[in-house]
């Protein structure tokens, strides 16, 4: 039976910043924003849906939130979530592995076979549920990066 084996390769980092990357020289800004700086003149209530989504993404496992000058990044291995802040909302994007067409996505892109950005918008946390949530974990799992697991033959 064929096992399966995943790269486990450290992150790269860059030089500049110490950002890590899975991908040898990412391109990337590299910044020191700081989270307080995307909230600063927007209501309280989507700091707080903020809050809940941080809580739903961190209840897959670790993570690291990232404030970058256009947009806060959730990465494990790879950036799997973004958002940017708006006054009273949120707007934001999932990766995936597939394309999965649903009316909550504002959009999809196709940029290759296993890499397909949806994106959404969070009005309020009653739009943080089970739906919502397990797609959080699928695109977690290309946080991962479980979705580049490949057969290879049984060792002999």
């Amino acid at each position: 039976m064929p096992r399966l084996r995943k790269s486990a390769a450290p992150l790269w980092r860059c030089p500049e910043c110490g950002r890590g990357f899975a991908n040898r020289n990412q391109s990337h800004s590299c910044s020191d924003v700081s989270l307080d700086l995307h909230f600063t003149g927007k209501s309280e209530h989507v700091r707080e849906l903020f809050e809940a989504l941080v809580k739903v993404i961190k209840a897959c496992g670790p993570v690291k939130v990232l404030p970058e000058k256009t947009r806060i990044a959730f990465q494990v291995r790879m950036s799997f979530i973004a958002v940017q802040v708006r006054r009273n909302y949120l707007i934001g994007h999932f990766v995936f592995a597939r394309r999965v067409e649903h009316a909550r996505f504002t959009r999809v892109e196709t940029f290759s076979p296993r890499n397909h950005l949806h994106a959404f918008r969070l009005d309020g946390r009653a739009e943080l549920d089970d739906e919502f949530a397990a797609w959080v974990r699928e695109a977690y799992a290309v946080g991962e990066q479980k979705h580049l697991i490949r057969k290879s033959a049984p060792s002999a």
